[in-house]
C-alpha cells in the first residue's frame, strides 16, 4: 500500500456481534496507525507481550507487505468510529507443500468477549477461501495463528473455533552481568562493518540461510523493504563474518529505545542469527553471539533478547542456552484446515 489515506471501504460481516455504532472497515493507511498503536499497547499490557510497537514499526509493516494485499487483508473494527480492533492476514505456500494463510489480530481488552474476535477470525476463513496458492499438499490450505502463552483468551478462542497447536516457539533472555565469553572467530573469516552497499548481500546470505527453517517459504522483494526500513536497525551493532566477498553468518542487533524507554529497562535484541551451510558446525554463530553481547553491554544494555523455533534443526536451541541464554516465554503455533465455503457461511 502506499503511505497516504485511502476512503475506507466498509467491510459486512455475518457474523458481527450486535453493538451498538460497530463498524468493520479496510485501513485508510497512516491515519489509523497511532489508534492502532493504541489498540496493541493496551493489549501488551493486559496480556504481558513484554513489547512496544511504535508509529514507526506500525508504518513500516504495513507499508511493505509481504504476501498480503493491503486492500484486502487488513481489518479495522471501530465502535462510533473509534478503533477498537485490527487484524491482518499473510498467505504462503511454503517449500515443504503446504499452504499457509496466517492471521493475526488485536482486541482491545475493553471490547473482549462480545464475538467482536470470533468475527474477525471467520472473516479470515473467508478471505484465505478466496485466495488459492495453486497446488497445496493433502488435506488443503491451512489456517494458521501464533500467540504468546500468556494471552490466555486467545488461545481460548482459537481452540473454540477448532485450532490446534502444532509448534512451539521460545523467546530467550541472556543477564549481561554474567561473564560474556570471548569465542574466536574460526579462521579464514572476519568481521567487518555493515555500509549500505553491502545491505542487499547480507539480506540475501540471511534468505539462504533460512531456507531450512521450519514454516519457510522465499522471502519476495517486499520483505527486503521491510528490512531495510525497519526502524530499529542499527548497523554499527551487526556482527557479520565474511569469508572474501561471501557473508558466512551474520547477528543483526538492534535496540529499541523507545520500548526501553516505556518499560524501564535496558534490553538488546540478538535477532537474525544465520550460517550458511558451508560455515556451520564451526562455531560461527557461538563466536558473532558473544561479540554481540559484548556489543550491547557496552552499550549500556544488562539483557539481551531473541526468538527461537523450539525444534530449529540446526540446533540453534542448544547454542543459545550454552551461551547462557534462558527460556522467558513461550510462543504457540495453531493450525486448522480451512473450512469448506459451505462451512464458513451454512
Amino acid at each position: 500500500m502506499t503511505n497516504t489515506d485511502v476512503s475506507p471501504i466498509e467491510v459486512s460481516i455475518p457474523e458481527a456481534p450486535p453493538i451498538p455504532g460497530l463498524r468493520f472497515r479496510r485501513l485508510a493507511g497512516p491515519s489509523d496507525y497511532a489508534a492502532m498503536v493504541a489498540v496493541y499497547t493496551a493489549c501488551a499490557e493486559a496480556d504481558q507481550l513484554d513489547e512496544a510497537v511504535t508509529e514507526a514499526d506500525m508504518a513500516n509493516f504495513m507499508e511493505n507487505p509481504v504476501g498480503s494485499d493491503p486492500a484486502r487483508d487488513r481489518l479495522v473494527a471501530e465502535i462510533d468510529g473509534a478503533i477498537i480492533a485490527y487484524s491482518w492476514m499473510t498467505h504462503r505456500l511454503e517449500t515443504a507443500g503446504d499452504e499457509i494463510h496466517q492471521h493475526r489480530g488485536y482486541v482491545h481488552p475493553e471490547w473482549r468477549s462480545l464475538g467482536i474476535g470470533t468475527a474477525m477470525v471467520r472473516q479470515a476463513w473467508r478471505r484465505a477461501s478466496e485466495r488459492p496458492l495453486g497446488e497445496t499438499a493433502a488435506g488443503g490450505p491451512l489456517l494458521q495463528a501464533f500467540l504468546l502463552e500468556s494471552e490466555t483468551a486467545g488461545h481460548a478462542l482459537l481452540s473454540s473455533l477448532g485450532y490446534s497447536p502444532v509448534r512451539y516457539a521460545f523467546r530467550m533472555r541472556r543477564d549481561l552481568a554474567s561473564p560474556i565469553p570471548d569465542l574466536p572467530i574460526p579462521t579464514g573469516l572476519e568481521i567487518r562493518p555493515a555500509h549500505p552497499e553491502h545491505y542487499r548481500t547480507i539480506w540475501e546470505a540471511e534468505r539462504e540461510a533460512f531456507q531450512d527453517h521450519w514454516g519457510y517459504s522465499p522471502w519476495p522483494e517486499e520483505a527486503y523493504h521491510r528490512f531495510v526500513e525497519f526502524p530499529h536497525y542499527d548497523p554499527r551493532l551487526w556482527q557479520v563474518a565474511w569469508e572474501g566477498d561471501k557473508v558466512a553468518g551474520l547477528v543483526l542487533n538492534y535496540i529499541n529505545v523507545e520500548e526501553n524507554e516505556r518499560f524501564g529497562r535496558q534490553r538488546g535484541y540478538t535477532e537474525d542469527i544465520a550460517v550458511r551451510r558451508p560455515w556451520r558446525r564451526r562455531g560461527v554463530a557461538s563466536a558473532l553471539i558473544a561479540r554481540s553481547l559484548a556489543a550491547l553491554k557496552d552499550r549500556g544494555m544488562t539483557e539481551a533478547v531473541l526468538g527461537v523455533d523450539a525444534e530449529n534443526r540446526t540446533g540453534a536451541l542448544r547454542v543459545y542456552e550454552r551461551l547462557g541464554y534462558t527460556r522467558l516465554q513461550r510462543w504457540t503455533v495453531f493450525r486448522r484446515h480451512l473450512p469448506n465455503l459451505a462451512e464458513i457461511d451454512p
